[in-house]
């Protein structure tokens, strides 16, 4: 027993002896980190379960009884099902509703982000290392977009593009796009002085291998936090275009659709239909920045408060 608990503490000890392993450390020695991470989990797999865990399809008609509708929480419908979440005028199950409204929220916010990370991280690194005019065209174009509110772009964007989840994440990946680029770019002016990389160029390697071998890993580390800190931000956006009736059509599940949909009952008592989803869209913000900031932390010690 003396001999397996040994193993155990000297594995514990290599494994925190690793950059990983110090970095998670690190990060969940913050209690509200740590809660928030769980809450995070705990949305993402009621998300990503939701056609598995979600008591009704909220979305198939069939499922839908008129006589359930606006019932308020915890009430007992015709069949004997009990709503926890209360029901819509449709007899629509809210929880199941919000269920499915994070999978189109998370799925937008993930997928967006990630194309922006990318194609923004791209345009970045060329403008950074080869300067001159490129540097100016590219950083003249992110200058004019970041001039306009985000949501404003995304809006003229889907007045034209129309309403659909692949518009919407059209419009947030040109929306976010920017941000990388600018964050990156300052990243690799500092790193393409740096001696590794004026004897990388002395060696004759190509730009490719410049830019995304040596350059990139060294400016991860910021592009992560902006990414995690942007997935909320497209959540918002997402959750605002549908809210005003410019994202995602009607019939497909939206938290800002549910919001947008049950606030003009607040007035007669039926809070459910606006309160639940507006609970679950700000625990979910809240959960995705509590976590980038502990990210940042943990990345860049020099920048916590």
């Amino acid at each position: 027993m003396a001999a397996k608990s040994a193993s155990l503490i000297r594995a514990r000890r290599l494994w925190t002896d690793t950059p990983f392993g110090e970095a998670a450390v690190s990060f969940f020695a913050s209690r509200i980190a740590t809660i928030s991470f769980i809450v995070l989990v705990i949305i993402c797999l009621g998300a990503l379960l939701a056609p598995l865990i979600a008591p009704q399809n909220p979305y198939d008609l069939t499922k839908l009884s008129i006589l359930d509708g606006e019932l308020p929480p915890f009430s007992v419908g015709g069949d004997g099902f009990l709503f926890i979440a209360g029901t819509d005028d449709q007899g629509r199950d809210i929880l199941s509703a919000i269920l499915y409204g994070l999978r189109t929220s998370l799925s937008v916010g993930v997928i967006s982000t990630s194309f922006a990370l990318v194609f923004g991280l791209t345009m970045g690194l060329i403008s950074g290392y080869f300067g001159g005019w490129v540097d100016a065209v590219i950083m003249r174009i992110v200058d004019l977009q970041l001039s306009f509110p985000a949501i404003l772009i995304a809006m003229i964007l889907l007045a034209v593009l129309g309403r659909g989840v692949d518009k919407v994440i059209l419009a947030l990946i040109i929306v976010q796009w920017a941000y990388y680029t600018r964050t990156i770019r300052g990243a690799a002016l500092v790193e393409r002085a740096k001696e590794y990389s004026e004897a990388a160029r002395c060696l004759a390697l190509s730009n490719a291998r410049i830019l995304f071998v040596h350059l990139l890993p060294n400016c991860l580390p910021p592009l992560i936090v902006i990414a995690v800190l942007q997935i909320g931000h497209a959540i918002a956006l997402e959750a605002a275009l549908s809210f005003l009736g410019l994202g995602v059509p009607v019939t497909e599940p939206s938290l800002g659709l549910l919001i947008s949909n049950g606030q003009e009952y607040m007035l007669s008592g039926q809070y459910w239909l606006t309160v639940f989803p507006g609970v679950a869209l700000l625990s979910t913000m809240v959960a995705v920045n509590l976590v980038g900031d502990q990210l940042r932390d943990v990345l860049n010690p020099r920048m916590k408060a």
